[in-house]
């Protein structure tokens, strides 16, 4: 069943907390095949809730450090669904970051990524005031680009050999959307 507007809505993008890990964890194992062609080998410890708590509390050190912003994705219900974290935020001149993004098998297709990436938009221009959001997706990953481009993300490259998924370095096609008046709205908020 695809996500109607009423529960795209309800879907929630939230910061990654403490109190997420067992779910996260739980989640990970559930989908550790699904996920395995499209993302880097992981081993069979980070599977564990010992192996996600590390990971998990890794990147909420990077949230303290201001380097990124790892948020879980749940439902109208509060279920957890999938995870998508804002990556290497770089200040200065440049302002920009990456996203990365997964949703679980049995919720894979219903509108969730969309709804998610849409909300990072959302975070990254007002709240982190960036004027630039990158991603990357395996070349054939069209589901994963649908997203992208329904987002506004447009395509600007192709990077060979880019990132190592599935114990392979992978071509990636670049796509990314900058927010012109970020910086603006962000000063104008703490007028």
């Amino acid at each position: 069943m695809v996500l109607d507007a009423l529960t795209a809505a309800r879907s929630l993008l939230r910061p990654l907390e403490r109190k997420d890990i067992p779910a996260l964890a739980q989640l990970a194992r559930a989908n550790r095949e699904f996920l395995a062609p499209t993302s880097p080998l992981h081993p069979a410890e980070y599977f564990t809730d010992e192996g996600q708590e590390r990971a998990a509390l890794a990147s909420l050190q990077a949230a303290e450090n201001g380097t990124a912003l790892p948020m879980v994705i749940v439902d109208g219900a509060g279920n957890l669904v999938g995870t998508l974290n804002i990556n290497s935020i770089i200040r200065g001149a440049f302002q920009s970051a990456s996203i990365g993004y997964w949703i679980s098998q049995d919720r894979n297709g219903q509108g969730f990524a969309s709804a998610a990436v849409a909300a990072a938009k959302r975070t990254a221009s007002a709240q982190l005031g960036l004027h630039r959001l990158q991603a990357e997706t395996l070349v054939d990953n069209r589901p994963s680009q649908r997203v992208l481009i329904k987002n506004g993300f447009v395509p600007y490259g192709q990077a060979p050999e880019y990132l190592k998924i599935a114990g392979r370095w992978r071509d990636h096609l670049l796509f990314q959307v900058t927010f012109p008046d970020a910086e603006q709205q962000l000063s104008e908020t703490f007028l």
